[in-house]
């Protein structure tokens, strides 16, 4: 397994990371893992997520197509 060192973080996002691992009974490095590993998920994932959104969008009506104006360039 790889280990993945983050430097510069925010004390504000350290403290969050820690309340939310606690609220999860996990260590630091567990939450870290946990969210790492949710919000990257795997490649079937996202085309489960892309089908199950595909329809909650809004269809617009297109206008029918003109032809191009004259476009005098002199």
């Amino acid at each position: 397994m790889a280990t993945l060192t983050v430097r510069n973080l925010d004390d504000d996002v350290q403290q969050r990371l820690r309340r939310r691992a606690v609220e999860h009974g996990r260590s630091m490095e567990a939450e870290a893992r946990h969210i790492l590993t949710a919000a990257v998920g795997t490649p079937s994932m996202i085309v489960d997520w892309i089908a199950a959104t595909s329809g909650l969008g809004v269809d617009l009506e297109l206008p029918d197509r003109t032809p191009p104006r004259d476009l005098d360039l002199s």
